[in-house]
């Protein structure tokens, strides 16, 4: 056993949806890194070409390949799944990290921000797996079983919303239908787990971490003070699907710098003087 042998993913393929940006591209960055083939999509193909010959340009290991998809609707899932197919009949890894938040305050929520929110970033991911099981499964061994990793949130581990109602919920789902998948796809030796961050660097954090000050003052409320890093993530996904983690299904990691156990101060400070 060697560190090479427990995080190499080569002769693997891997999609990951939303991959042009943000965590996406922090995972596909990884995977490309320890030899896999990874099949980056969103709806911005040219974003996904462009973030693959960068990938490719770096001279990695592995390889990046860019392509436009939809997840936000059924017909959209359809078609991803038939532009998988028809690159490769076999997947060994699937990240489900493509979704969509939505935020106003308390009182002036809109009822349509819910529909949307939960059917990209709940029956998206739910039915995107179950579109690829054919092939997640003709990869799948009792010694080193498919992967998929689904990408929660922080948020929806706990009472968080900051004014993100719907999206907190819909990663509150998204844990718990990973723990679910997990429990059923056992036994077809696919592996089902989640990444639930916090604060990293994104389009969609865009408005809170732009600039190094924003980053600096987020990170200053993370218990372990900094926002996260490209890293972070990778290590996440080398390690969920790499040989090292084959053992490991249901889990939730919770990459968040400690946000997940800040649950409030000690209730008995005052009183012991």
């Amino acid at each position: 056993m060697t560190p090479e042998s427990l995080f190499s993913l080569e002769g693997k393929t891997a999609l990951v949806t939303g991959g042009a940006t943000g965590i996406g591209r922090m995972a596909a960055e990884a995977l490309v890194g320890a030899g896999a083939r990874v099949l980056i999509c969103s709806r911005k193909g040219e974003a996904c070409e462009t973030v693959a010959a960068e990938l490719n340009a770096l001279q990695m290991p592995g390889r990046a390949e860019g392509f436009a998809a939809d997840v936000s609707t059924e017909e959209g899932l359809d078609a991803l799944a038939a532009e998988v197919a028809a690159r490769t009949d076999r997947l060994h890894i699937l990240m489900n990290n493509a979704g969509i938040t939505w935020g106003a305050p308390l009182g002036e929520f809109p009822h349509h921000a819910w529909a949307k929110v939960m059917s990209v970033n709940v029956a998206g991911v739910f039915h995107l797996t179950q579109l690829l099981l054919p092939m997640l499964k003709a990869t799948a061994t009792p010694d080193d079983p498919a992967r998929v990793v689904n990408l929660g949130s922080v948020m929806g581990e706990i009472p968080m919303g900051d004014g993100a109602y719907s999206y907190s919920a819909s990663k509150a789902a998204v844990i718990h239908v990973t723990k679910i998948l997990a429990k059923e796809l056992a036994g077809d030796f696919i592996t089902v787990n989640a990444l639930a961050p916090g604060p990293f660097v994104s389009r969609m954090t865009a408005f809170a971490t732009a600039t190094e000050d924003k980053q600096a003052l987020v990170g200053g409320d993370v218990p372990l003070k900094r926002v996260g890093r490209a890293e972070d993530i990778g290590g996440c996904m080398l390690f969920l699907c790499g040989q090292g983690g084959g053992y490991v299904t249901g889990a939730v990691i919770p990459v968040s710098g400690g946000i997940n156990v800040d649950t409030g101060g000690d209730i008995f400070e005052k009183a012991r003087g």
